[in-house]
């Protein structure tokens, strides 16, 4: 049995000031670096040994699965990163605080510019200086990869095929894996894994730090999917997710 770990990352200072993030590389707060050594914690006791691990280019999630993989002495293990596997990138909105965003514009149209699959918000200027162009670590990117918004869609047609070219042939050599990233790059994976349509993944909210473990046959085929701990506690932290772009 092939077993894959989805992990959105501990949440970031942005998280607790209940503001739109993206693209922005936001640092993890006092209760996200917990968070991942619950969450590491959590994974040893259930028996997890991962022999490698994927993660994006934002620290909030590189410092999630360097926290995971240190409580469960597994610092070793190679570990690849890439863009591909960053945060929706939410153009103009980010920074902005999502409650203010909601009493400004409703919170149908933030629900909209949150959730929905082919709807992204206003993107930001090519001379913006959050253009992720100024940026090092996306010097390797073209001008056509580069986004300044996304919608979920667009997330999708980015992470998905690095999920299948990436990911999936690691688990011929590899029989664990753990992928730390972003609400909306994950949702996107879980989009295509669990064959979730465009209007029902909207009510999909992935709680910060709570691993999610799909399970997969010698041919890479799902055969169930669970999550990580208390039911009760998990439901909790999906609600308060959904609650984030409420007034």
């Amino acid at each position: 049995m092939k077993k894959v770990v989805l992990l959105r990352h501990g949440e970031s200072i942005w998280n607790k000031e209940n503001r739109f993030t993206g693209w922005t590389d936001v640092d993890l707060s006092a209760k996200g670096v917990e968070e991942a050594t619950v969450a590491g914690k959590t994974l040893k006791e259930h028996g997890f040994v991962f022999q490698k691990a994927y993660t994006s280019y934002l620290k909030r999630a590189v410092k999630t699965l360097n926290g995971v993989l240190d409580v469960m002495d597994l610092d070793w293990i190679p570990v690849e990163k890439s863009w591909r596997l960053n945060e929706k990138h939410y153009g103009m909105l980010q920074g902005l605080n999502k409650t203010e965003t909601a009493e400004k514009y409703g919170e149908e149209q933030v629900l909209i510019w949150r959730r929905s699959y082919d709807i992204a918000p206003a993107p930001l200027a090519s001379d913006d200086p959050r253009n992720p162009r100024a940026d090092l670590r996306y010097n390797e990117l073209t001008d056509c990869e580069i986004p300044l918004t996304e919608s979920l869609k667009e997330t999708v047609e980015r992470a998905v095929p690095y999920w299948e070219k990436v990911i999936v042939p690691s688990l011929q050599q590899y029989n664990q894996v753990i992928v730390a990233a972003h609400g909306n790059s994950l949702r996107g994976i879980i989009k295509f894994l669990k064959n979730i349509s465009d209007s029902d993944i909207v009510s999909l909210n992935l709680p910060t730090a709570i691993p999610y473990v799909f399970e997969f046959d010698d041919n890479i085929t799902l055969v169930k999917d669970y999550f990580l701990g208390d039911p009760e506690e998990i439901k909790k932290k999906m609600a308060a997710v959904a609650n984030q772009g409420k007034k």
